[in-house]
């Protein structure tokens, strides 16, 4: 007996945020409530970012790549309301084993993400949204209307966040993401009391992987089921896209990508939108480039190579031709200008402005699938009306 309490100090004193087998590992030498069951595994398909597993009571939330290139990945230890009594004992051991406990259902939420948004509403726990950093980005209308009514408090901007409205706000989860490193805000708020949690859907490189952290909220607000559902009913949809695509008899040339200070930023090929091109039978020019990020291209390279190219979808912040020719006259020599067959998500937007390309796209990426079959194969989907992606005004 002597050992074990040894060891189990020993184990205090460590923690185990440093990797996920050292977090795998402490929980063997856990208090004997927490000992004597098997690990259940969530099914994660696409998203390599997280997992998700459980272990009696207790379910474990681990985020393996918050950011790009992250050293370390976040676990949390999530316990149900109803059995918080039956681990009472065990509290302390998992407060400073994880890098977060929460008890779930989660009531008071802060979000920090468009990204995230959609989540609430498909998961039908909008009310439990109070906060979020620059609700001028949020375009979904039923969100909008919370923030109206001052359901929704605004909290600042990402890069300067209102910590002190945030750490009194009654809270009991704040979602935050990280893009390099670890927030010295979320570090803040996480020792003031309030749970922290990095969301890393961003960083997924395929477009069910980003899709399938519906799974990582729904743990969150126990709503597992209803978030296997939702995840399930757009990868059929998203397949039956797919297929439809392979019947196109033709498979027309697209770029992507804009203009910013002479470069041209376009999708790498294995990004998630050279993704969608290639689902959509369609043929991206450079879709044979290495890289999940962006090219970065200068604009005499784009044109010399995609002078005759059939359609250009995603163009950036433009939203009519003149712009384009302000901007450039030089646009003017591509086949899709002369064509009228550019499209932007641009005109996508919502009432303050946020696009929903942004904020949607990352969860349904069926909808944005079938925005680039119609564009480009519309006799495969006649009587279907894009979601995202606008052809641009004269």
């Amino acid at each position: 007996m002597m050992k074990y309490l040894y060891l189990l100090l020993i184990t205090l004193l460590i923690g185990c945020n440093e990797s996920y087998q050292k977090t795998k590992n402490s929980a063997t030498k856990a208090p004997l409530a927490l000992q004597g069951y098997e690990d259940a595994l969530t099914p994660i398909q696409y998203a390599q970012g997280f997992e998700i597993k459980t272990q009696g009571y207790i379910t474990y939330v681990q985020v393996k790549s918050p950011w790009p290139n992250a050293k370390a990945p976040f676990t949390y230890a999530l316990i149900s309301k109803q059995h918080k009594k039956e681990l009472k004992d065990s509290l302390d051991y998992l407060r400073s084993t994880f890098d977060a406990l929460i008890f779930t259902p989660v009531d008071k939420v802060i979000a920090t993400s468009t990204t995230q948004i959609p989540a609430f509403e498909l998961l039908e726990v909008s009310d439990h949204l109070i906060g979020f950093p620059g609700t001028d980005y949020i375009s979904s209308p039923a969100i909008r209307a919370r923030i109206e009514s001052g359901q929704i408090k605004e909290l600042g901007t990402n890069e300067s966040l209102n910590e002190e409205v945030i750490i009194t706000s009654g809270a009991d989860l704040f979602i935050g993401f990280g893009v390099s490193s670890q927030s010295k805000s979320y570090t803040t708020i996480s020792k003031a009391g309030l749970p922290v949690v990095y969301n890393g859907d961003w960083v997924e490189e395929t477009p069910l992987g980003k899709a399938e952290w519906i799974k990582f909220m729904g743990a969150f607000f126990e709503k597992q089921q209803e978030a296997d559902h939702i995840f399930n009913t757009v990868v059929d949809e998203y397949h039956k896209a797919k297929k439809l695509a392979l019947k196109a008899t033709s498979q027309p040339t697209v770029i992507s990508g804009s203009m910013f200070k002479d470069i041209w930023y376009a999708p790498a090929g294995d990004s998630w939108l050279a993704q969608f091109f290639s689902d959509a039978n369609a043929n991206y020019l450079w879709k044979d480039t290495d890289g999940t990020g962006s090219l970065s291209l200068n604009f005499e390279t784009v044109l010399m190579k995609a002078r005759a190219t059939d359609y250009w979808i995603g163009s950036g912040q433009f939203t009519n031709y003149s712009q384009l020719k302000q901007t450039n006259p030089h646009y003017e020599q591509f086949e899709f200008f002369k064509q009228k067959n550019i499209f932007t998500y641009a005109l996508s937007i919502g009432d303050k402005g946020g696009m929903l390309y942004y904020e949607l796209a990352p969860t349904r990426p069926d909808m944005v699938l079938k925005d680039i079959i119609h564009i480009l194969h519309p006799d495969l989907l006649p009587d279907y009306t894009t979601v995202f992606f606008k052809p641009l005004q004269p």
